[in-house]
């Protein structure tokens, strides 16, 4: 019998901490979308989570931490980064040309 077994892709997570939400509470909630990363048969290895008032319209979040995030992405050979909030289609084309990997949110 010849064995199929698929490596699982690589995953980043990505979030933001509100005005008035600890930080916890994102946590929280980035452990059920690993979980859910998991369940679909991908490997969340990192988290990266920031600060901020808003999302970056363009980049969801800050310059910085986009450079941290595609850096981490292209040196470890990252396949998805799911970010724990929505994305509009414009954010969604911008990080995915920022990061050169596929891109879910929560929706997705």
């Amino acid at each position: 019998m010849i064995e199929t077994k698929r490596e699982a892709e690589k995953a980043i997570l990505v979030g933001i901490i509100y005005p008035g939400q600890e930080e916890r509470e994102v946590n929280d909630y980035l452990d059920e979308l690993a979980f859910l990363a998991e369940t679909a048969g991908a490997e969340p290895v990192k988290r990266f989570v920031q600060k901020l008032d808003v999302p970056n319209p363009r980049t969801f979040v800050g310059t910085g931490k986009i450079e941290e995030i595609s850096a981490y992405v292209h040196e470890n050979k990252i396949d998805i980064a799911i970010f724990d909030d929505e994305l509009s289609p414009s954010q969604l084309r911008n990080i995915e040309k920022e990061l050169g990997c596929r891109i879910l949110d929560r929706t997705n």
